[in-house]
């Protein structure tokens, strides 16, 4: 935006470089984060260290959204959201497992990609609002889309105020009788199904503990279990190498360069998060608990891998000229949408 360039004083030419370093940085910092939160999930609790990501990230916001025109100062706020935002990608979702029924995990699971995609398409229509309704470059056209992410951020801090710890963690740290009171509130319920699944954690627990008893990290290296932590790597590697976290930063910049800029980026870039929330929608509710996930990733890869074919053989042959709206910008743009209703399917955790 305008409005940016001249609060933080760089020029156009520079854009390319502040953008990719604001969104590297933060990565960077969430990386980070997700290696530090660790630890403490294990020695304070889940519920802790979520409150502690989301003061983390607040913190960051609140630098990033004051008008310093420093860009350091605005990169340092990026990399102190970026610590909280990793620390709580991890938690979120090990809270959510360990507090559902078995039943329902993978439906619960797969709202936290609903969710995550909610919020991607909740920031393009903001970016699109702003850049159309302030017709002059004011600070308040950038420090809106970004303060608002306070609004989350602290409500996941102080809901987790209103809920109690993991009954899984408690039970693994031998406090059982707060463990049964989590569980059963967390339930509602004290009869016999829920005993039956108090009696299946702290089973569950006492099996994880005899079989990690005296682990050591070379155990990793041994034939079967370096097998898992390949695969590991190898899906979550495939995962982003989708290109799905590339356009939900820069789906504006791709955008403009097949049919310019005037909001017409802004426009289909919160078109196409729309497209991911709907689809997203669908698989949470009518696919994940139907299929497979196995044929899910397999046939929703293969899927992908065509329509971006597609997008590049088109893109090759008849590239996009200054920006001009083409017959091959509107495929481009169709392909782009339509491999975007695959990506939800491959990124539940």
């Amino acid at each position: 935006m305008t409005s940016y360039e001249k609060s933080f004083r760089y020029s156009p030419k520079q854009e390319t470089r502040v953008s990719s370093l604001s969104v590297g940085i933060q990565q960077l910092g969430a990386l980070v984060g997700c290696f530090l939160i660790w630890p403490l999930t294990g020695w304070l609790g889940r519920r802790p260290a979520l409150i502690i990501c989301s003061i983390i990230f607040c913190i960051g916001v609140i630098i990033e959204t004051i008008d310093t025109h420093s860009l350091p100062a605005f990169y340092f706020g990026r990399v102190i959201a970026g610590l909280g935002l990793g620390g709580a990608t991890v938690v979120v979702p090990m809270f959510s497992s360990e507090m559902t029924p078995k039943e329902m995990r993978g439906q619960v699971g797969s709202f936290f990609q609903l969710f995550f995609t909610l919020g991607i398409f909740t920031s393009y229509w903001v970016d699109w609002g702003v850049a159309k309704d302030f017709k002059k470059p004011v600070p308040r056209q950038w420090q809106i889309p970004i303060g608002l992410q306070l609004i989350p951020a602290a409500l996941l801090g102080l809901g987790m105020l209103t809920l109690k710890e993991s009954t899984r963690w408690l039970t693994k740290k031998g406090r059982h009788d707060e463990a049964w009171d989590s569980l059963t509130w967390i339930r509602a319920d004290r009869g016999v199904e829920t005993e039956a699944e108090m009696q299946e954690i702290q089973a569950g627990v006492a099996i994880e503990e005899r079989e990690t008893a005296g682990f050591q990290f070379k155990e990793l290296l041994e034939p079967d279990n370096f097998k898992r932590v390949v695969l590991a790597f190898a899906v979550f590697t495939a995962q982003q190498a989708t290109g799905a976290t590339a356009f939900a930063y820069f789906g504006p910049q791709y955008f403009k360069l097949l049919v310019g800029g005037g909001n017409r980026d802004l426009l289909l870039t919160a078109i196409f998060g729309a497209v991911k929330v709907v689809a997203c929608a669908v698989f949470v509710f009518l696919v994940s608990e139907r299929i497979g996930r196995r044929q899910v990733l397999i046939w929703g890869a293969v899927f992908m891998g065509v329509c971006q074919i597609v997008t590049a053989v088109v893109v090759k042959t008849k590239p996009a000229s200054g920006g001009n709206i083409t017959s091959s910008g509107i495929a481009t743009v169709a392909m782009i949408y339509v491999s975007s209703r695959t990506l939800p399917s491959l990124h539940i955790r």
